[in-house]
């Protein structure tokens, strides 16, 4: 039996979320420190969910380095792969808060120091999901860590997941960028991006078709789209193309993390065996309940009874 259910790789920093709704960060007077970085929320709400989760990181140390490891300790997150650099401070992203797309500006130090001996081919053979993100691939030598242990993650017979958070404030050679996301998407990862992510990646708006079409070209069998309050699309090789319309929500509190609430749902799913179409609701449950609640998801709930419903 496989004792890990995904193993989470990238990105551990905190979050700076301002006070004022739909303010511009010039504009915004007051934040709110929270835990961020995608894959660490993959893994805190995959922890949230009943899944053994394990994130392989890198932070400062520093006091908020110790915060980090403290937080993930109490949301049960695996952190035995956390890697506490003495030289680099722990990375701030500092993030306005809104009921769309989020500014932010990364002050980046630590996160991209993940490097091979974190994570042990004896790890990896525990796991059922190998997940990272764009923003992980970014810059070395965490992007040579990734795609080595992630090559060694489909030897092993895991599933690889990516959720392709591209922006140029983060990787400025976009052609650098489709060359790394080539490498990983060889090894045929379930693929999540959004219509901001495309169009920051591509420089320009592209049509479902061509965005569907370039990834499956890449290897990849299975693509989410996800367009805001345009619903979800996803396109399987082998299952065709499943549209969801958005859920309807009163009132946006938070937008932030809200597609890596999604995408636990998404992997959430998968690992209990759900269908494509059962996997985008369970999802669109998940971030639903994201969108509602200003940080991290809510504790006093039965969030599980509620997407499983």
């Amino acid at each position: 039996m496989k004792s890990i259910d995904i193993i989470s790789v990238g990105e551990v920093l905190i979050d700076f979320i301002g006070h004022e709704v739909n303010t511009s960060i010039n504009r915004t007077k007051n934040y709110h420190r929270f835990l961020g970085g995608s894959p660490t929320n993959v893994a805190v709400n995959a922890a949230r969910l009943g899944l053994n989760s394990l994130l392989v990181a890198s932070c400062g140390q520093d006091g908020l380095g110790d915060y980090i490891s403290r937080k993930l300790k109490k949301n049960n997150v695996d952190i035995t792969c956390l890697n506490r650099c003495e030289l680099e401070p722990t990375s701030v992203v500092f993030v306005s808060k809104s009921t769309e797309t989020p500014e932010f500006i990364a002050y980046r130090q630590a996160d991209c120091k993940i490097v091979k001996n974190q994570l042990s081919n004896d790890k990896i053979a525990q796991a059922k999901f190998f997940h990272t993100t764009c923003f992980a691939l970014s810059k070395n030598p965490a992007r040579e860590t990734i795609l080595e242990r992630s090559k060694k993650a489909k030897q092993l017979g895991l599933r690889l997941s990516i959720d392709i958070n591209f922006s140029e404030k983060i990787w400025s050679n976009r052609e650098e960028a489709k060359m790394v996301l080539k490498e990983y998407l060889s090894n045929d990862p379930l693929v999540k991006l959004s219509e901001d992510d495309c169009y920051r990646l591509f420089a320009e708006v592209k049509t479902e078709d061509f965005i569907f079409e370039y990834f499956h070209g890449l290897g990849a069998t299975t693509i989410c789209l996800t367009k805001g309050k345009n619903g979800v699309a996803v396109s399987d090789k082998n299952e065709g193309i499943i549209f969801q319309e958005a859920n309807k929500i009163k009132k946006i509190k938070d937008a932030t993390g809200a597609g890596d609430a999604f995408w636990t749902g998404f992997l959430f799913a998968q690992i209990q065996n759900k269908t494509l179409e059962e996997s985008i609701t369970i999802a669109q449950k998940l971030a639903a309940i994201k969108l509602q609640n200003v940080g991290r998801l809510p504790t006093k709930m039965d969030i599980n009874k509620i997407i499983l419903e």
